[in-house]
């Protein structure tokens, strides 16, 4: 059986209903907090199962059955390490053989991105599991700069701490094909996949789309990290956004986020979403 945790989140859902279009749906599980959420996927006959990362045992029972397990990084940055392992843990207690596990690139020490230190642990501690693994290392969602494209539509200020970096942009349904084709198909086990973009994007490409949608005068506005993380915080965005998102900022900005990889084709057979055709799908008619 495979299973999907996080299953009602929005990468988990697109997931499951890849997986679902594949397999016979009594072959999978889906585990979430809100089961009520995947009520629908229930009634096509996949198994819906409560789980909560805080209770091994509870995973344990969640996880029964299950031969290959996609999980999938939880939303408690900087505190959820311990979260993964306990999902580790109660995989291995119910005889899951193989973990899928949704990283970022490049977990190193020198990478500034604040997710780092989680993501690396979580893939130490699945190496040393005696658990068969893959690492899905998912790029920066390309939806997501939907928001600072519109945002230097209104203002005509694109500002960025990217610096003369790039960052190779990836839809959440690319991820998610990729993740399926993981967990349908067989010979994947101890592999790495990056799983990025067609295309490195820098704030001059991202200028240039936003000054191609508006259809006037945009003007690049670079910072250093203290002075982006004021105008979030100006705009409003809580403190562990402002953080995260600055940090990102900082990562692409010294090269950890520019490496494309050809891991979406190759698992998916199709050629990955670029940047521009996704913000363009994500803005506002």
């Amino acid at each position: 059986m495979i299973g999907i945790t996080g299953a009602s989140g929005s990468l988990g859902r697109a997931t499951a209903e890849a997986v679902l279009r594949t397999v016979d749906p009594h072959r999978v599980v889906l585990t979430t907090r809100r089961p009520e959420a995947l009520a629908d996927l229930a009634e096509r006959g996949a198994h819906v199962r409560p789980a909560d990362f805080e209770d091994v045992r509870g995973l344990t029972a969640a996880f029964e059955g299950v031969e290959k397990l996609l999980l999938i990084s939880t939303d408690r940055v900087g505190a959820r390490l311990e979260q993964h392992r306990a999902a580790l843990a109660g995989a291995a207690a119910a005889g899951v053989a193989h973990v899928v596990y949704t990283s970022v690139p490049e977990p190193v020490p020198g990478n500034p991105a604040s997710v780092v230190p989680d993501h690396a642990g979580t893939e130490r501690s699945l190496r040393e599991s005696g658990l068969r693994w893959t690492m899905l290392r998912n790029h920066l969602y390309a939806h997501l700069q939907a928001s600072a494209i519109a945002g230097a539509l209104a203002s005509g200020r694109l500002v960025t701490n990217h610096g003369t970096g790039a960052a190779a942009y990836v839809t959440r349904e690319d991820c998610a094909a990729a993740a399926a084709a993981v967990l349908t198909q067989e010979g994947h086990e101890d592999r790495v996949y990056d799983i990025s973009g067609p295309e490195a994007v820098s704030a001059e490409d991202l200028l240039a789309l936003a000054r191609e949608l508006g259809g006037h005068e945009v003007e690049l506005v670079a910072v250093d990290d203290e002075t982006f993380a004021e105008g979030l915080r100006a705009a409003g965005l809580p403190e562990a956004a402002v953080r995260l998102v600055t940090s990102f900022g900082a990562s692409t900005r010294e090269g950890y986020l520019a490496a494309v990889s050809s891991a979406v084709t190759d698992l998916t057979g199709r050629r990955p979403t670029p940047l521009a055709e996704a913000v363009r799908a994500a803005l506002p008619r």
